[in-house]
């Protein structure tokens, strides 16, 4: 499948730069697939405004593929969206593993009707630049990928900008998510991008759930020969945005709008840093990222789309103190919450109920 095929409305929804949330797994207390409320999720994203969906991703729960729900958990999100909206949108399915494993997972993908894959290169730790560009070229035959750009906190390894501008100029290759969470390793890609002429096909989304605002509103211009190239950060694939979306699709549609004129208002500046204060609590900063998902799970679970905070893993969960700094920032941001939208529209979410009517309140 060539990124000539994806189709023409959901192509143009990626490159124009939407909210995607990395969509979570639901579990119940045994830790079974509760494929009712995985569904009420989706419902969820999609009526929050979401351009696309990210499943089988870290937040989905790489260990999905070791319990046998990779391809329930992909099948689920899109038998769901393509049952409740007809609105275009970019699916986008988690590929990990060695190349034998990844060339697998895209062509599952691809057959279940994903447009890309976002492909995590963590899995190939020790390997050479070449041996890396070999696989990622390898996957970019069987599916369009997205390429990772995963921070080692989490797993994922260091790259160099050699490496992105030799991974941007696959011809297979429509999009980079870059999650470093670190300034260099992310100007590295950008730069990778330019410099392998890429710009008009590769287009940039921010993983940095650490540095939202900031990455949505600034202007990358760098030198290519003799002219200075302009790059922008088209849009979020997410981990944070995986709650409290309508917020955060609010807060994209601002950031482009502003983004768009000669200069960016100080309220909006303002924002990046209480984003990063929430995502600090989310994302359990003070434990190095042990409850990240488990802190995404508790705001879906406080607002009844997740019956609880189960992860595949029995180990993960909310550190010491990170139900607490939940509670702060979701008292001291409201702006940045969509609690009372979630509220108004639960229950046709679990009932999966299209009769009653979609309320659009503010949180």
């Amino acid at each position: 499948m060539h990124w000539s095929d994806i189709p023409v409305d959901a192509l143009s929804v990626l490159r124009k730069g939407v909210a995607i949330p990395a969509h979570p797994l639901a579990l119940r207390a045994d830790r079974s697939f509760d494929i009712e409320r995985q569904r009420a999720l989706t419902r969820y994203y999609i009526d929050a405004g979401a351009g696309g969906l990210a499943v089988g991703v870290h937040t989905t729960q790489f260990a999905i593929r070791d319990v046998g729900l990779y391809e329930p958990v992909l099948e689920a999100a899109l038998e769901t969206a393509s049952a409740w909206t007809d609105r275009p949108l970019i699916r986008i399915a988690g590929l990990v593993g060695r190349t034998d494993q990844a060339v697998r997972e895209a062509g599952v993908a691809r057959g279940i009707g994903y447009h890309a894959g976002l492909l995590s290169l963590a899995a190939m730790k020790g390997a050479s630049e070449d041996e890396l560009i070999a696989h990622c070229t390898r996957v970019a035959a069987e599916i369009p990928v997205v390429g990772f750009y995963l921070q080692p906190s989490v797993g994922g390894i260091r790259l160099s900008f050699d490496f992105w501008r030799r991974f941007s100029a696959i011809d297979n290759v429509v999009a980079i998510k870059m999650a470093p969470f670190n300034r260099y390793a992310t100007l590295d890609v950008v730069r990778g991008v330019i410099a392998a002429g890429a710009a008009d096909r590769v287009t940039l989304y921010t993983g940095n759930d650490d540095h939202i605002v900031a990455d949505l509103v600034t202007p990358y211009r760098l030198p290519r020969g003799d002219a200075p190239v302009t790059l922008r950060i088209k849009g979020g694939l997410l981990g944070h945005w995986s709650v409290w979306l309508k917020a955060a699709v609010a807060l994209l549609e601002r950031c482009q709008v502003e983004a768009a004129k000669p200069s960016v208002s100080a309220d909006l500046l303002a924002l990046d840093s209480q984003v990063t204060d929430c995502n600090a609590a989310l994302f359990d900063v003070a434990h190095n990222f042990h409850g990240c998902i488990a802190g995404c799970h508790e705001i879906l679970r406080r607002q009844g789309l997740l019956e609880g905070i189960w992860c595949l893993d029995p180990q993960e969960g909310l550190s010491p103190g990170q139900a607490a700094e939940l509670t702060r920032v979701q008292r001291a941001y409201p702006h940045l919450t969509d609690d009372g939208f979630v509220a108004a529209n639960l229950d046709r979410w679990l009932s999966g109920d299209h009769r009653t009517a979609l309320k659009d309140i503010a949180a």
